[in-house]
């Protein structure tokens, strides 16, 4: 039987047949993958627990007719039992999956960048940024910006999102792309305080020293906005962004 091997982010599993489960899983050279660990509900399994969400494994995989399946896992960073005891980096783990899964919609795509990313997320939600912990929250919505910029939809936080003009710009409309200019500004834009898009755009760009000492409610409507560009261009809201703290 041919056999290949990847290393992979485990998003989601859910259960088949009696013993089985079914990973779905966004790996570095195949994109997203869906295959069979078998047994893996027996308490004999040779899996262990090594195939949970938020899991980074080296996998080798026998490719299957309709499902490949999964015949050796060697964990890389077992981020599954650490943001298991902690309920805000669950929460926001949850998100980064599920955010991931939804980009990354066509199995057997190669999504490197996507897959290095959630990767990376992951490893400074447990383990904090280069320049100490922040908040999971705001590590979540670095990562959703970014995300959306993978995928074609970077904001603007600075010059015009319609027309380019140099900001900054106080006026911001997720259906136009960022903040706009007043002769750009769509009816019903919101102009949110120019601390919080001062913080939105460090959060893109991963500057984490601009983000220190953040106040609560900057970092609430920074939170606010993400969520809705979000919701915009994913065309419904996140269900695991309902749980996180904020």
């Amino acid at each position: 039987m041919p056999t290949y091997s990847d290393e992979a982010v485990v998003l989601r599993t859910h259960k088949l047949g009696e013993a089985d489960r079914i990973i779905t899983m966004l790996s570095r050279r195949h994109g997203k993958i869906r295959a069979v660990a078998k047994g893996i509900r027996r308490t004999s399994s040779k899996f262990g627990a090594r195939l949970e969400p938020f899991s980074r494994v080296d996998l080798q995989f026998a490719i299957g007719r309709t499902l490949d399946v999964i015949t050796q896992a060697v964990t890389l960073e077992p981020h599954s039992d650490e943001l298991g005891q902690d309920y805000r980096k669950y929460t926001a783990g949850q998100a980064m999956v599920e955010t991931a899964d939804r980009l990354v919609a066509e199995e057997r795509e190669p999504a490197v960048q996507h897959y290095l990313l959630l990767a990376g997320a992951l490893r400074v939600l447990q383990s904090g940024t280069r320049d100490g912990e922040r908040a999971p929250s705001l590590i979540l919505d670095s990562y959703l910006l970014r995300a959306m910029a993978i995928a074609g939809y970077a904001p603007s936080f600075v010059d015009c999102a319609r027309c380019g003009l140099v900001g900054p710009h106080r006026a911001f409309s997720p259906t136009a792309g960022g903040v706009v200019c007043e002769p750009c500004r769509p009816a019903g834009s919101s102009r949110p305080n120019p601390e919080t898009l001062a913080l939105l755009s460090a959060l893109l760009e991963g500057h984490w020293e601009a983000t220190r000492d953040q106040p609560a409610v900057i970092m609430a409507e920074a939170s606010s906005i993400t969520g809705g560009y979000v919701a915009w261009h994913l065309d419904r809201n996140l269900r695991s962004l309902a749980h996180v703290e904020r």
